[in-house]
């Protein structure tokens, strides 16, 4: 999987998949027929409640073992993926966001929370940032770490750069752009999760928010701002203009342009 260049958010999961059927049956996954498999899987839809995607990440994983692994015909261990449901998603009034943003008293929680909405990046591409892919003259940044390892270029406002030199100047992190307690390693998933569900509760959202809640409320709010659809594509780095499309049906069309952001300077808050 690293030398086919998965994520290792994917190398993580399609691992413990076949951890987890491994030790329901105490043998060795190689061991394990097709059908023990569709019994393993009926057990977590039953017992667990599980998700679709998370059984079609399973049956990935599945197919992985015994195709790319164990070298066997995939026609003698297939199993059909389940229908998997289209849910909108989970987006931000422009209000929230800029609550949700402005919550933490954590000058580096402010920036990451800000940069994650004002750039629409995704979590693993945000805690992989280095300063060296920011280009302040050109007010882009280089996401080299994009899913399915394809580059793109994201324009970033004036006032998002003064927030980071603001951050980078306290902080002096030393490889990525966002680390942890120990300097040199980038911010954990867990960690950013904590930052967005505390800040959640502190500015009063109820809505269920994670990290990629900031990204979709990002694409809704630059269609309401009369950005293009393929403009919007190629910013989110989307291989199809259809993953794009599902923004359409969660964007206030009729709401007023929105104007950009802003940082005060009577409380160095951002505002629109």
């Amino acid at each position: 999987m690293q030398i086919r260049n998965y994520s290792p958010r994917t190398i993580k999961t399609y691992v413990s998949m076949i951890v987890g059927l491994s030790l329901f049956y105490k043998t060795s996954p190689d061991n394990l027929s097709t059908q023990q498999l569709k019994d393993y899987l009926h057990y977590r839809i039953q017992q667990e409640h599980v998700s679709p995607s998370t059984i079609n990440q399973c049956i990935g994983a599945w197919r992985l073992l015994q195709v790319d692994i164990l070298k066997r015909d995939w026609e003698e261990f297939k199993i059909k993926r389940p229908k998997t449901e289209k849910k909108l998603p989970v987006v931000l009034s422009r209000q929230e966001a800029l609550r949700l943003i402005n919550a933490p008293s954590n000058l580096k929680h402010i920036a990451i929370l800000t940069l994650t909405y004002a750039t629409g990046l995704r979590r693993g591409e945000v805690l992989n940032l280095k300063f060296e892919h920011i280009d302040a003259d050109r007010n882009q940044i280089l996401v080299v770490a994009g899913k399915g390892g394809k580059q793109r270029m994201v324009p970033i406002s004036n006032s998002v750069l003064e927030l980071l030199r603001a951050y980078y100047k306290k902080y002096r992190p030393e490889k990525y752009l966002f680390e942890g307690m120990k300097s040199g390693n980038s911010y954990s998933e867990t960690s950013f999760e904590k930052i967005v569900k505390m800040a959640t509760i502190k500015a009063g959202i109820k809505k269920s928010v994670s990290p990629h809640t900031l990204r979709h409320s990002f694409a809704s709010h630059m269609l309401e701002k009369g950005l293009n659809l393929k403009k919007l594509q190629l910013m989110m780095g989307h291989s199809t203009m259809q993953t794009t499309a599902i923004y359409l049906h969660v964007t206030n069309t009729d709401t007023a342009l929105i104007p950009d952001l802003a940082i005060s300077e009577s409380n160095k808050e951002l505002q629109w």
